[in-house]
């Protein structure tokens, strides 16, 4: 199989112990899922760091 995709054989491994039982819209799916996760941990690390400054800013520590 790894010939035929023309990759290595540790990268079929790889994807097979990651994605083994899934069909390619499940693995689809899971990508966006995992980058949608990923921007919205973005978004709440980002309000996290504006809620710290205005602490800051209301105690006068600026």
């Amino acid at each position: 199989m790894a010939r035929r995709l023309e990759i290595s054989e540790a990268s079929c491994h790889r994807w097979r112990a990651q994605f083994g039982g899934m069909k390619a819209d499940d693995v689809k799916r899971l990508k966006e899922l995992e980058a949608e996760n990923a921007r919205r941990k973005q978004i709440v690390a980002d309000k996290e760091l504006e809620i710290d400054a205005l602490r800051e800013i209301a105690k006068g520590n600026w």
